[in-house]
């Protein structure tokens, strides 16, 4: 047991080439902690906490005694027991250079190449990339692909980071030709032809943003050597035990074989860690504790690797990627017929979690691990592997069979015994091994069912001599069909095999109705869809075992596979993205230093890449600093009966408990309590915080604070109940024009139908969280907050303290990702956090964990369409009927105004003379929904859409026909009667159209679906009216500051937060060709509520806009003070001037001020101009389908984008990109899931699926309208941070296409309840089969379901 008087071994390691020595190293902390807090580097950045986003990845660096090669790999850093680094060297980010030294080629490239918005993901990336970097310093673009499939990023939608990878990479044979280059069809170049006369040449036209030949190179002899000390520790290992002491758990690091052998006997019950990637996750979320953890890291007997004529010994410590190395190599060097069960695991271990947890986790750890989705198992168990076991009784070997994945006893470890290595037998002449999985996304996702299969023919012959199948997720643990494999021995390989197959399958393993992670049905498809996957690969593969000719006399017993089914043996390659990205060049008259237009990197990129730039997190330690932690509700609906803290206050470290009677001021508002007060309305709601000394003694104190309920009645959840209980937050929003009911009498056909549009998770990198500082007089506060509102969270803390406002200053310098779901919410961690510091007059830090923040904030509001659309038989719509609800959850937030938005915006594109549209929003006892990129219009506008399919699919038309039937064509008036002309509308419709040669390409995918029975291509075209800004005049306001000092710089601020999205970056832009200063001489420091005040929050599209005119104005002020000066001395410097200013006692100090566009909405008279203006777009995808799996390809996506006159170019393309990249998330892999009881299930990167580098569409081209203006804004820009958003539903409805293909070859009518997002689940439960049709169907009344549908 611990204890912690005993005393600990030395730890000693390295980090960026400086030796640490660690005598008092407690287990418990992982490499992270000790990173950020005790050596206070910063650039890891804490995002999940368990190894699946990458933001903490750093490279580890092992010297190998035996092959006198330094291995150097990447790793989440979280995950990393600190204790398991003895003898290894890590470096960080800040070890690869810095802009205060130099900087390393990767980082330049990443940022030059606009690979940063945010850049909380930009270290993880960076490291990603340096350590691939490390071990080839020439990579192939698939290695580059797979060395970042473990980074996620939620600003930039990847395609820049590739970009910036790419530089790096080995010429690969496709990019020797022109590709990327958008044909026309015409064999020339899109960018060199001409375009109508009217547009002017295209020489103004500019692809590049940004320029190859000012990179430095990159040269690997001048990396950082290992540490010679480190290296002579590796050659002369020393033999003796270290242990380390920690408060709970000890830790115990044997030197030899013997030794593990030995504290295994003697400490049967601890666990063997190796990898920590299983056991860690399990020990921080799921409680799991064990007080004594061995680690056999410094045993090298268990990384040994022996290859013998018959197989493969694999030592249990070698880490997956080893594995996947070693694998390979014997792939390489044997005959095929010897290497089929390496080959399946190798197609695996491609798509098994990321490069960083693959180089973590071990073989061993994940066998003895034994978890259902294990990707490795069910092939290891076919392919006859045998566990090598070793114990101080002897060795022995059990195989790795279904007894032992299920937990016998009989067939399992002894709790002395230890694994040593897995034994994998080379596959023989006659057999056939394969692998299937398929996931929520293709790459680093946990599988939902998985399959390893096996035959053996009896030589020469299609007769099964051995038959073994084995499938992960469809039970507790890899399930064996031991049974079915037993009654199929003897029989020839055909189809009457293949049915008899599948029903014995169906009926061996039953999955029941309530099974644990839900989609059921889906999941008996699928072994049914793997099975004749490999029932036809194994057909295939004795054809041409056989060689046999289709004339010679064997071929009715082995029928040909006819070629329109072939395609069902081919998975879907994985390949690096290419594109181009046009844009109009600036004014060649515009002079050079005018940086306006101009694509500049964001003014944060290298900091970002250097792990310099500060987030809130990051701010060091103050005096006295006390962690907070929040306790939430377990119960959806109850009345609070007792809150018991003492248990919490018994732990040591505890200095309060914050709850509802400790807030002086206002309790937030009375439907919306910062902390609850008697009653609770959802799972997740903010009951009580605790302070502690550190964040872990408030996070296990919060596991000790006992709240007793009383549930109460009803509890509402879906959509549905809702409208049954009448249950919601607000009236009924409307628009109606025309006379509806007469025009449904006059038309040729109706059709109806319904659309459910699932919720999103914000997933911004950084975590909400908050610092605040109380001062030592006068009750002042300083609120350190990652928010788009700090003015807000300024007067929440106000409020709720009964401080005025101008105690407070509200400090934000950059926030890890916003997009709607900082707007709010911080304001309640602020005050929470606030009220905290004023108790214990300590300052307080709160930083919310991944599935703290996923439980508690609320994403985009789930949606609930149904719509009836009159239309002639020419694809004419003369009448639509709309009706949405949307989940608002538990309290009002933004709920309202986005049920407004939703409704003005659901026409989007189409002029429609009889036209009602409805809205409401739902009360729910789950979390408040709340503000996200696009507010409504992402989930309306696909009721919309879905509608134009509709009446497409009864008119036998194809749906862009009816698109272009329908759209606004001349100036016109939208359905509040707000005036607008169309025209660039058409133009981007036309231009996309065109660039992506779509009627040329509708042809192809057609062609391809008569050949293809088991995929099928779509493609989509969607356009898109969006609508930017606030529905009030008054939001629309905006401020600045700006002072210029005596020697020349300037200092600007502004009411914009930094994002990501670069409003520092062009606001720096419009003062320095407003002042006609270079950028240079310029700075922006922070955005703080004592510079500019009574800010409104940065949202809505138009933060550059508005403050951009406030910085205008500042500026303009400050020259009109300067302009005597400069025509006094017109030759003289910026500085001489300024001096000039000071002496004649002119202010150098201008606050600027822009009122704010017009706008209203008046809901009764059912009119207004509630938007200063719209973007319009155009984007165009195809997709490729499998129908057995449900698995898409991206295949290539064209956007044209109205942007005006860009502000930036290289930071607009990248907002529609990013934006473009979360709306596909949206539409086809990421979803929540909610137990029946109103819980969360979808609370970490590993359970929620935001698109990886591997989602990004094949070919994925940008451009921005060229010659387009709007004299409304500054500088004739556009805001374009929402409007991507929609255009990712082109994806969508590529993949509804490629569905509609399926279904009408098999005679199946079409279906008008449209449900996104769709996941492989629905697709292929939507092109339906035979394999659909022989599943057992339950009853829904028979069993509660896994999860709830809440839209």
């Amino acid at each position: 047991m611990p204890c912690p008087s005993q005393s600990s071994d030395e730890l000693v390691f390295f980090v960026n080439g400086k030796k640490v020595t660690e005598k008092n190293v407690d287990p418990e902390v992982t490499l992270l902690a000790f990173l950020r807090r005790n050596l206070r580097l910063t650039g890891s950045k804490y995002a999940c906490g368990t190894g699946g986003c990458g933001a903490c990845t750093v490279m580890v660096s092992r010297h190998d005694p035996v092959s006198r090669k330094t291995r150097h790999f990447s790793v989440t850093a979280c995950l990393v027991p600190l204790c398991s680094l003895h003898g290894a060297a890590v470096t960080t980010v800040e070890g690869v250079g810095s802009i205060k030294t130099r900087l390393h080629p990767v980082q330049e490239r990443i940022a030059k190449s606009h690979g940063t918005q945010c850049g909380f993901c930009t270290p993880g990336m960076v490291m990603s990339m340096y350590t691939l970097l490390r071990n080839h310093p020439q990579p192939s673009e698939e290695q580059l692909m797979e060395a970042l499939g473990g980074n996620l990023c939620r600003c930039t939608g990847y395609r820049p980071i590739l970009d910036s990878g790419r530089t790096f990479c080995t010429m690969s044979t496709q990019e020797q030709e022109p590709n990327g280059c958008q044909q026309k069809g015409k064999g020339k170049c899109c960018l060199d032809q001409k375009e109508d006369d009217s547009l002017g040449a295209k020489s103004n036209i500019c692809t590049e943003l940004f320029a190859k030949e000012e990179f430095q190179p990159l040269d690997p002899t001048q990396e950082p050597i290992f540490p010679p000390e480190l290296l002579r520790m590796a050659e002369n290992p020393e033999k003796q035990t270290l242990t380390f002491y920690g408060e709970r758990i000890t830790w115990i690091s044997p030197g030899t074989l013997q030794d593990l052998l030995a504290l295994k006997a003697k400490y049967p019950e601890a666990p063997v860690v190796s990898g920590s990637t299983s056991l860690g996750p399990a020990m921080k979320s799921q409680g799991h504790f064990y007080p004594i953890l061995l680690s056999p890291a410094r045993v090298p007997d268990l990384r040994m690797v022996t290859k013998s004529s018959d197989g493969l010994t694999i030592g249990a410590c070698c880490s997956l990627a080893q594995l996947k190395d070693i694998l390979a190599e014997s792939i390489s060097e044997l005959p095929e017929e010897k290497t089929q069960t390496y080959q399946a695991l190798l197609k695996h271990l491609r798509s098994l979690a990321g490069q960083q947890i693959r180089n973590m986790a071990t073989l061993g750890g994940h066998v003895i691990s034994r978890h259902c989705y294990s990707d490795l198992n069910p092939i290891l168990s076919v392919g006859k592997a045998t566990l090598n076991l070793l114990s101080e009784d002897g060795a022995r070997q059990i195989p790795l069979d279904g007894s032992f994945l299920a937990g016998l006893a009989s067939a399992d470890l002894t709790p002395e015994e230890i694994l040593t290595s897995v034994y994998i037998p080379h596959s023989r002449k006659w057999e056939f091994v394969s692998a299937f999985r398929q996931a929520q996304c293709p790459h680093n996702a946990l599988p939902d069912v998985n399959a390893g299969m096996r035959v053996l023919f009896s030589e020469g012959t299609d007769t099964i001599e051995d038959l073994s199948i084995a499938f992960g997720g469809v039970g507790p643990a890899t399930v064996s069909a031991h049974r079915s494999c037993q009654q199929l021995l003897g029989r020839h390989w055909n189809a009457l095999l293949l049915d008899e197959a599948c029903r014995h399958l169906l009926e061996e393993i039953s999955l029941p109705g309530s099974a644990l992670g839900g989609k059921v049905e889906f999941k008996r498809t699928l072994m049914v869809s793997f099975l004749f996957k490999f029932y036809l690969e194994v057909l295939q593969g004795l054809r041409r075992k056989l060689k046999l000719s289709s004339e010679s006399a064997d071929s009715q017993r082995y029928p040909a596979i006819a070629n329109r089914f072939l395609s069902a043996l081919e998975d879907f390659q994985v390949t690096l993205p290419q594109g181009v990205q046009t844009y109009q060049r600036v004014d060649p008259r515009q002079p050079l230093q005018d940086p306006v237009g101009r694509p500049i990197m964001h003014l944060s990129g290298l900091k970002h890449a250097t792990g310099e730039a500060t987030f809130c997190d990051d701010i060091p330690r103050v005096d006295e600093e006390l962690f907070m932690a929040l306790v939430t509700s377990t119960r959806a609906h109850a009345r609070i009966i007792s809150i018991d803290s003492s248990e919490a206050f018994a732990l040591p470290g505890v200095v309060d408990v914050i709850t509802a009677e400790d807030i002086p001021g206002a309790n937030g508002a009375n439907d919306d309590k910062l902390l609850a007060v008697d009653e609770v309305l959802c799972v997740g709601q903010i009951i009580c915080a605790v302070v502690a000394e550190t964040d872990v003694q408030a996070k296990r104190a919060t596991e000790k604070i006992k709240i007793t309920y009383e549930d109460l009645e009803p509890m509402i959840f879906t959509i549905e109940d809702a409208i049954k209980h009448n249950s919601f937050l607000c009236p009924e929003k409307k628009l109606e024009q025309g006379n509806i009911e007469e025009a449904f009498e006059n038309v040729d056909q109706i059709v109806e139908g319904e659309v459910h549009v699932g919720g999103q998770e914000h997933f911004y990198m950084e975590t909400q969280r908050a610092l605040v500082i109380p001062k030592t007089e006068d009750q002042e506060l300083d609120v350190y907050v990652s928010t788009q509102d700090p003015a807000h969270v300024q007067k929440t803390v106000s409020s709720t303290l009964n401080i005025p406002s101008n105690k407070i200053t509200c400090h934000v310098k950059r926030v890890g990702g916003g997009f709607g779901g900082k707007v709010g919410r911080p304001a309640v961690f602020g005050a929470i956090a606030a009220v905290g510091a004023v108790k214990t007059g300590r300052p307080i830090r709160l930083v919310l964990d991944r599935e703290d923040d996923m439980l508690i904030t609320g994403g985009r509001h789930p949606l609930f369409g149904k719509y009836k659309a009159g239309f002639m038989s020419s694809g004419r719509i003369k009448a639509l009927d709309i009706e949405c609800y949307i989940n608002g959850g538990c309290t009002l937030d933004d709920s309202e105004l986005v049920t407004e938005f939703l409704v003005l915006k659901l026409e989007n594109a189409y002029k429609i003379r009889n036209l009602r549209l409805r809205g409401r929003a739902c009360m729910t006892n789950l979390p408040s929904n709340t503000a996200f990129r696009g507010f409504g219009f992402p989930q309306g506008t696909l009721v919309t859409e879905s509608c134009i399919t509709a009446v497409a699919a009864k008119c036998g038309l194809p749906p862009e026909k009816i698109r272009e039937k329908n759209m606004y064509k001349t100036i016109d008036k939208t359905i509040y009667k707000q005036a607008f002309s169309p025209e660039p509308l058409i133009r981007c419709w036309n231009e996309c159209l065109d660039k992506s040669s779509f009627h040329a390409r509708r042809t192809q995918v057609e062609e391809f679906n008569r050949k293809n029975y088991w995929k099928k291509r779509g493609i989509a075209i969607i356009p898109m009216k969006f609508s930017v800004g606030f529905a009030a005049t008054s939001y629309h306001q905006a401020a600045a500051l700006v002072h210029i000092y005596t020697d020349g710089s300037v200092l600007v601020a502004h009411g914009g937060n930094e994002l990501g999205q670069g409003i520092h970056t062009k606001m720096l832009q419009v003062a320095s060709r407003e002042l006609k200063v270079p950028m240079s001489y310029m700075y922006i420091c922070e955005t703080s509520t004592a510079m500019v005040p009574n800010t409104i929050a940065t949202a809505a599209s138009v933060g550059a806009d508005v403050n951009g005119r406030a910085v205008q104005n500042a500026c303009q002020i400050l020259l009109k003070r300067l302009e005597p000066i400069i025509k006094k001395n017109p030759d003289g410097t910026w500085r001489d001037w300024i001096e000039a200013a000071f002496e004649q006692r002119i202010s150098l100090s201008a606050t600027g001020y822009f009122r704010g566009y017009k706008a209203f909405m008046d809901w009764e008279k059912q009119e207004g101009d509630p938007f200063p203006y719209y973007v319009y777009g155009a984007a165009c995808s195809e997709v490729e389908i499998d129908c057995l799996t449900g698995a898409h390809k991206k295949i290539r996506t064209d956007i044209v984008m109205d942007a005006c006159c860009s502000l930036n170019p290289a930071i607009d393309v990248g907002q529609i990109e990013g934006a473009f990249i979360q709306g596909m998330g949206l539409y086809t892999t990421e979803e929540l899931h909610y137990s029946p009881e109103g819980v969360l299930y979808s609370r970490s990167p590993e359970e929620y699926k935001i698109p990886s580098v591997t989602d990004v569409p094949q070919q994925f081209n940008v451009s921005l309208l060229p010659n387009s203006e709007t004299p409304l804004t500054i500088y004739s820009s556009k805001g374009l941070g929402e409007s991507g958003m929609f255009l990712g539903s082109s994806v969508f409805f590529a993949i509804a296409d490629a569905v509609a293909a399926a279904r009408r070859e098999r005679d199946l009518e079409e279906d008008f309840t449209v449900q996104s997002p769709a996941t492989p689940e629905r697709v292929r439960m939507a092109c339906a089969d035979r394999f659909t049709d022989m599943i057992p169907r339950d009853d829904p009344k028979t069993f509660k379901p896994w999860s709830i549908p809440i839209a």
